[in-house]
């Protein structure tokens, strides 16, 4: 009994399966020589890390035992979940601080304009200006007269209030405006016109309160207490 010729299309599927089992003993070629490469390159590596423990475990001596490091291990088991309980904290603060990271651009952004604003309307040129006025205020006057200001700022205080009052301040400037109302070079006045004038019911009202000053002025002031 003679065997059967092999026909074209047996042939094909052979040389297929030549094909892929070619393929896939290239492949096993390229993985290992992919393993070769990286053992290569861990072997100097882990070398290294090798020689860094045994000098790191020299410096410790004696003071570190494998029974601390179990003890270690076994306390590290035992609180898994603090430890887990603290990595979720930590990421709640990483993302709090992104969150607030991008909230403070804007505010920032913000803050930035209103000094830019501030500065174009002149409030710190104004600041500066005030500071000098304190500058002054220091190297003009002693620790003496600051801590008679002190004692008598209510005093000044309401002193400061009650000029400020709209009487006051239209009397005083009434005042000034009369001032300014200075007579002609020219005019004659006469002493019979200065007593006709005495008649008169604004004078006599200005005189009352001239009065009155001069009093003021004429009695003697409160001896304030001491403390």
């Amino acid at each position: 009994m003679t065997d059967a010729p092999i026909t074209q299309e047996q042939f094909a599927q052979l040389m297929t399966r030549l094909d892929r089992i070619e393929d896939h003993l290239g492949e096993q070629r390229r993985r290992q020589e992919e393993l070769d490469e990286l053992k290569s390159d861990l072997i100097p590596i882990a070398n290294q890390m090798v020689k860094i423990s045994i000098d790191e475990l020299a410096e410790i001596g004696y003071e570190f035992t494998l029974e601390d490091l179990l003890f270690l291990l076994k306390r590290l088991l035992r609180d898994t979940h603090l430890l887990l309980k603290g990595l979720d904290q930590l990421e709640s603060m990483m993302d709090l601080g992104e969150e607030l990271n991008r909230l403070s651009k804007p505010m920032f952004n913000q803050a930035v304009g209103e000094l830019d604003r501030l500065e174009r309307e002149g409030y710190f040129a104004f600041a500066r200006e005030g500071w000098r006025i304190v500058e002054r205020v220091v190297t003009e006057f002693e620790e003496d007269d600051v801590r008679a200001l002190a004692d008598n700022v209510v005093t000044i205080l309401k002193t400061v209030r009650n000029m400020t009052q709209p009487e006051i301040m239209a009397l005083a400037n009434q005042s000034v405006e009369a001032i300014r109302e200075t007579p002609a070079a020219d005019e004659n006045i006469s002493a019979w016109k200065l007593l006709k004038e005495m008649g008169s019911p604004q004078v006599r009202k200005g005189m009352a309160r001239m009065l009155n000053l001069l009093k003021a002025l004429g009695e003697q002031p409160p001896t304030p207490s001491s403390n």
